[in-house]
């Protein structure tokens, strides 16, 4: 009787589960197939941005700090003030000489009106030429006389011009290196400004690798304060001796694109992409799905019967290429791979294509 019963109860279980396995549910899925590009080659490598320009702004005269125009962070032109030094002193000798220019002149004008009475009295025979010539000597002499009183005051305009402090070039305040009421010297750095445009980025290329870049070679920039943005670059400058130490060349390289997430002193890593002969078959990132034993695998979809159903495919991986990982082995190259719904598929499970590539 018990054996009976038990027989019955299996016979049941086996109903029942045909009866789930055959009213399971499709599930929507999106298909992508997978691509055959140009086979490359990636080499990434970090450095630092360094500015083109950067610069310890100096005074060229003596003197007190006056009146400090900008101060550490301040975004500066070419040119603009940045301070300015006390010049009381050279602007009372700026006025001296540009009186001694106003009396040089005042001596060329009449030495000229002699000279100019004196060939009208020449030409009517009522004057020597010796004092035609003595008069045209003193207007040279005293021409000679207000060039050089131009110049001294030429030459004390630019001592003025020193006291007033200017950018060299546009850029940022770094530092502030003196205040109001302290005594520079000539020499003596008062501010340093970094240019923020125009920035590199030095790298250190392996011995191994140097030898494969040239200018077919793909370049993105990638700085660290935004990781997910990536900039084109150009090479710039290759130094071809390398560092005894590391057995490395520099590499130097510029963005082609502006962008405010390139700032000076940060960090950045470079990619450079070396084209190779031959292609290689690549999926998705979004395809792949992580084994227990660490390994990867992807969802196709096959046709049984009349339906459609999720069949899984163990996969060898290659290289990561940004958002499309390469496939060595495991995968037929016309199989389009799901990407969308793959997280739930079991084997064999029936499938609806909502979507296909």
């Amino acid at each position: 009787m018990e054996r009976c019963q038990y027989w019955r109860w299996g016979l049941l279980l086996s109903v029942l589960l045909a009866t789930v396995a055959q009213g399971q549910t499709a599930v929507p899925v999106e298909l992508v197939s997978p691509s055959q590009s140009a086979a490359t080659r990636e080499l990434r490598l970090s450095g630092t941005l360094v500015a083109v320009q950067r610069s310890q702004v100096s005074a060229r005269v003596d003197g007190a700090v006056a009146r400090m125009q900008v101060d550490a962070g301040a975004e500066v032109k070419q040119g603009q003030l940045l301070l300015e030094l006390d010049a009381s002193l050279e602007q009372h000798e700026h006025a001296r000489l540009a009186a001694n220019v106003a009396a040089a002149q005042a001596q060329v004008d009449e030495h000229q009106r002699l000279v100019n009475e004196a060939l009208r009295l020449t030409r009517d025979n009522h004057l020597p030429q010796n004092e035609l010539a003595l008069r045209q000597a003193a207007l040279a002499s005293s021409q000679a006389a207000l060039d050089a009183a131009k110049a001294q005051l030429a030459a004390q305009q630019q001592r003025l011009d020193w006291h007033h402090i200017k950018a060299p070039f546009a850029g940022v305040v770094v530092h502030k290196l003196t205040e109001v009421g302290e005594w520079v010297t000539r020499g003596t750095p008062v501010l340093e400004v970094v240019a923020t445009r125009d920035l590199y980025l030095d790298v250190q290329v392996p011995q191994e690798q140097y030898g494969d870049i040239n200018s077919d070679t793909d370049i993105l920039i990638r700085p660290d304060v935004r990781p997910d943005l990536a900039l084109p670059g150009r090479i710039v400058a290759q130094v071809p001796v390398a560092d005894a130490a590391s057995r490395t060349f520099r590499l130097r390289l510029v963005s082609t694109e502006p962008s405010a997430a390139l700032l000076p002193g940060a960090s950045a890593r470079a990619i450079l992409t070396f084209k190779q002969d031959g292609r290689v078959l690549t999926v998705p990132r979004d395809a792949l799905l992580r084994n227990p034993d660490g390994g990867f695998s992807v969802f196709t979809v096959v046709e049984n019967g009349s339906e459609a159903v999720a069949q899984r495919r163990q996969v060898t991986l290659g290289r990561n290429l940004g958002e499309q990982v390469e496939v060595l082995s495991g995968l037929p190259e016309s199989e389009p791979v799901v990407v969308r719904g793959n997280e739930i598929l079991r084997q064999d499970q029936p499938v609806h294509v909502v979507n296909g590539s």
